[in-house]
């Protein structure tokens, strides 16, 4: 879903969510045999172990119709309908999450959209990687509730026509998972940023500030036809900038929460997503541009929505 370093709806939670249908049709496979630790991608299929519904068993894709309302990382809010395709899995030390999307792909959005067929961009790419360190190490780094180290990056690209429509961010840090000894899922990455290109601001090819990230999930509910229902949330804080310096437009920080609930079969899927914006994008709230069609106020903070249906393979 794209638009700054997050146009992609609930991203990494998300993963997690379209998992439990693959997981569910796994037919119980126990957790310590290959196939269920993603170790292997093989289509050797018996009895007890029909082929899986999937192409593979760690490498998941969907792709999605996403429509969205109010979305609020630029400083005029953007209504979009456009098409995604995300994957994500783990094997061996990777962790793996990342989406493409092609905004206004069916050519319906408000007056400040622009997307791959009026002169806009044509894909907004998100990849987060993730390297194990207790996996590369062979050593077990439990600490406290902490059960998993990674050395996290966070890469995002909007692919728009010229430099000044085009955004190039690097997050790097580290990552961890946090066993809460619950169904509930928290992970925690922490990155400092580098900045190159970013539709003209004034901290590009700049390191200019850091992302703390939390993320939680929760299995909410299994039904008799197969479905579950998924809860799925994150929240970025992004803090230290120089960005708001000297452009009263602009600020230091910003915050990004959101949450999303997904109803989901083995293929078909549904998605609704609220997310709160605070200066969302680092754009100040109530601040006073001209583009040359008018003074408008910028509306930075408050809510905006995202409903979708997709295919799972």
């Amino acid at each position: 879903m794209a638009l700054c370093a997050c146009r992609g709806v609930p991203h990494a939670l998300l993963a997690t969510a379209l998992l439990l249908p693959l997981l569910a049709h796994a037919d119980q496979e126990p957790l310590d045999t290959p196939a269920a630790s993603g170790e292997t991608a093989s289509y050797e299929t018996t009895e007890d172990a029909p082929r899986s519904a999937y192409l593979s068993d760690w490498y998941n894709q969907n792709v999605t119709v996403i429509g969205s309302k109010n979305i609020r990382f630029g400083p005029q809010q953007i209504d979009d309908i456009y098409l995604e395709y995300e994957f994500f899995g783990r094997k061996g030390p990777l962790d793996l999450y990342g989406y493409i999307d092609m905004p206004k792909f069916f050519g319906i959005g408000n007056a400040a959209d622009s997307g791959i067929f009026d002169n806009g961009s044509p894909i907004f790419a998100e990849i987060k990687p993730r390297l194990s360190i207790n996996e590369l190490s062979g050593r077990d780094l439990r600490l406290g509730p902490i059960s998993e180290w990674y050395l996290a990056a966070n890469w995002i690209y909007d692919w728009g026509r010229n430099s000044d429509n085009r955004q190039n961010t690097l997050y790097t840090g580290l990552g961890t998972d946090i066993d809460t000894g619950t169904p509930l899922d928290v992970s925690f990455n922490f990155y400092g940023k580098y900045q190159w290109e970013n539709y003209g601001a004034d901290n590009e090819n700049s390191w200019d500030g850091y992302r703390a990230q939390l993320e939680y999930s929760y299995p909410l509910a299994s039904f008799d036809n197969g479905a579950s229902l998924f809860y799925a949330g994150f929240t970025n804080y992004d803090f230290g900038s120089d960005l708001g310096d000297g452009d009263t437009t602009r600020t230091n920080e910003s915050v990004v929460a959101t949450n999303a609930f997904v109803y989901s079969f083995t293929h078909l899927r549904f998605l609704a997503v609220a997310r709160y914006f605070h200066n969302g994008g680092q754009w100040n709230d109530g601040s006073e541009l001209n583009f040359g069609d008018g003074d408008f106020s910028v509306r930075s903070t408050g809510w905006g929505y995202y409903l979708g249906v997709g295919w799972q393979f």
